[in-house]
């Protein structure tokens, strides 16, 4: 196992910056998931360390070793690509048993390490198809154990569970996760989604323009947002611009926090849905009305309205189903957020989102 060091890299196309002084040191045998939108540079970073794209300045470290002159095909890595890239005239066995023909390994000690990558991966049954034959999670398992084969340093993982259904997506996510754990592999994992990161990663970096926004463990972000770009990125949060009046942020009876900073005239307020206590009207808080109820399994939303003195606010509650029973569409409500749930940020940050 080695760890992975990023020293300033930075990246161009054109005008465009799409990696800007990116610095993350990546522990071995952890797994380190690359969040963020489409075109926030996640991927070149990844192709970077893989040596498909070459940085303008910085470096990048596999363990101590400098791979800024060492080629694709040299480096330790192992990569498992979205659409598979799996060889279509080759059996299960034999994808997994190609890198290492490449690398010349004896014959034997192949035999030996596709039969672990086949156990492993839980492809035993599927072996000897080919890959038209078998589901795109079991490819996706049997390019998991193709890179993991040789043996590899560093695994990188480009956005791989986006071709297949929800259900499977979520299967494999966790089956991905066990591999990775059980061969303690240092892993970089790429994804726009917010909820496969939370449950795979050890650590996340949510990217924006080129920039690392956050790097934290799932619970950190969770919890503590950096900035307004990681608030709403990580998890479902109500975002509100509410005046600041004597350095105070205030929903009303809702809540009532410190503003961002004291030459703050507005700020931007976050909580989320499930941190708003609904009520019945008769109860302490403050009145809202349910715009809208939409049923979500085990959880209710509420589309809630408040109208101040300052304006008309909209925002979300989470209620347990159970509980939401009791409210209907139309019905005035009492609503109180805990103070230590609001996070607040000067306005002036919202244009980096």
């Amino acid at each position: 196992m080695a760890g992975v060091t990023l020293q300033g890299v930075t990246k161009r196309f054109g005008t465009v910056t799409a990696l800007d002084h990116i610095d993350i040191q990546l522990r071995s045998g952890e797994l380190l998931a690359l969040l963020g939108p489409s075109g926030c540079g996640k991927t070149t970073l990844l192709r970077s360390v893989a040596g498909l794209e070459h940085p303008d300045s910085g470096a990048i470290l596999i363990g101590d070793r400098d791979m800024s002159a060492v080629p694709t095909r040299e480096r330790p890595i192992g990569m498992v690509f979205q659409n598979y890239a799996l060889f279509p005239n080759l059996t299960i066995r034999q994808n997994i048993a190609f890198p290492l023909e490449v690398r010349k390994r004896p014959a034997s000690a192949i035999r030996s390490r596709v039969a672990e990558m086949l156990e492993l991966c839980r492809l035993e049954t599927q072996a000897d198809r080919y890959p038209n034959q078998v589901s795109g999670g079991q490819a996706q398992r049997c390019a998991l154990g193709r890179a993991l084969a040789p043996s590899p340093d560093v695994l990188l993982l480009d956005e791989p569970l986006s071709a297949l259904d929800a259900l499977v997506r979520v299967r494999l996510r966790d089956e991905i996760r066990r591999v990775q754990q059980l061969v303690k592999t240092t892993a970089l994992y790429v994804t726009h989604d917010q909820s496969e990161a939370m449950a795979i990663a050890d650590r996340v970096a949510v990217m924006n323009h080129g920039r690392v926004e956050q790097l934290a463990s799932p619970a950190e972000l969770y919890e503590e947002p950096d900035t307004p770009f990681a608030a709403t990125f990580v998890g479902a949060r109500n975002a509100l611009e509410l005046p600041v009046v004597s350095g105070r942020v205030r929903l009303g009876a809702a809540f009532d926090v410190s503003a961002p900073g004291p030459a703050q005239t507005r700020a931007l307020a976050f909580f989320r849905p499930e941190d708003v206590v609904v009520e019945d009207a008769a109860t302490a808080g403050q009145p809202a009305t349910i715009d809208l109820k939409v049923f979500l399994g085990s959880t209710t939303r509420l589309h809630l309205r408040t109208v101040l003195d300052t304006g008309s606010y909209l925002y979300q509650a989470d209620v347990p189903s159970r509980l939401a029973q009791r409210f209907e569409q139309g019905d005035i409500v009492s609503v109180v957020v805990d103070p230590a749930h609001v996070r607040t940020f000067p306005t002036m940050i919202e244009e980096e989102t």
